[in-house]
């Protein structure tokens, strides 16, 4: 089964009541937010005011991206705000597992990202305590990017791992998937599909959403 989650980075603002129904007739099955601080992405969007806004306007769980430094500083605010999962970089966290174990004390479900030149082995000591795992095939900070390829093979080696060592965490993928490449991040391993302008920019983003869903 393949699980979509599509990034409101790349929805309108002006209307984003009525992107979000769109996905979610279509099927979504998390809202992919996306924070950017302008320091450790060149970038910045949204917080957790934005959040909590989204928590009032759809069931469908959020899965909150911190592209930040410092993660901890917010981890609380963003839990609050109704985050179901917040992802942190493995590249902006001090004490890894001491981040990790934060997020779940508070109820929320831990993820752990990791930008393109970064290795999946220097997460093998934190594999057993996360939920999901998210493989960034673009360098973060933009949207609409095309897919790094050879990121891929980063995907073919967590699941390989998450196989031999009988681990629960989910593999989700973030950057540059459409439907026109989706089918190389599925056969890689992705069990979730991060897609911000591969959903919001097409005629029908409820289409968009069905047919990435039908990949798994």
């Amino acid at each position: 089964m393949v699980f979509v989650a599509p990034s409101i980075l790349s929805a309108d603002f002006s209307c984003l009541k009525e992107d979000i129904r769109r996905v979610e007739e279509g099927g979504a099955d998390f809202i992919h937010v996306d924070v950017m601080d302008g320091r450790f992405v060149p970038n910045i969007t949204v917080g957790v005011p934005v959040v909590k806004s989204l928590k009032s306007i759809t069931s469908l769980p959020l899965d909150v991206h911190l592209m930040i430094e410092e993660p901890d500083k917010y981890i609380n605010a963003f839990a609050e705000a109704g985050a179901h999962v917040i992802t942190v970089h493995q590249e902006a966290c001090t004490h890894l597992h001491r981040t990790v174990t934060n997020i779940k004390e508070l109820g929320v479900k831990a993820g752990v990202a990791l930008n393109p030149a970064t290795p999946v082995e220097l997460l093998d000591d934190i594999l057993e305590e996360v939920d999901l795992v998210l493989i960034m095939l673009v360098n973060p900070g933009f949207g609409g990017q095309s897919m790094i390829t050879s990121a891929l093979k980063k995907v073919m080696r967590l699941k390989r791992i998450k196989k031999e060592k009988r681990l629960p965490f989910l593999i989700e993928v973030d950057g540059g998937v459409k439907v026109e490449n989706a089918h190389q991040v599925v056969e890689a391993g992705a069990e979730i599909i991060v897609s911000g302008s591969g959903i919001f920019n097409t005629k029908n983003p409820a289409d968009a959403v069905r047919t990435l869903k039908s990949l798994g």
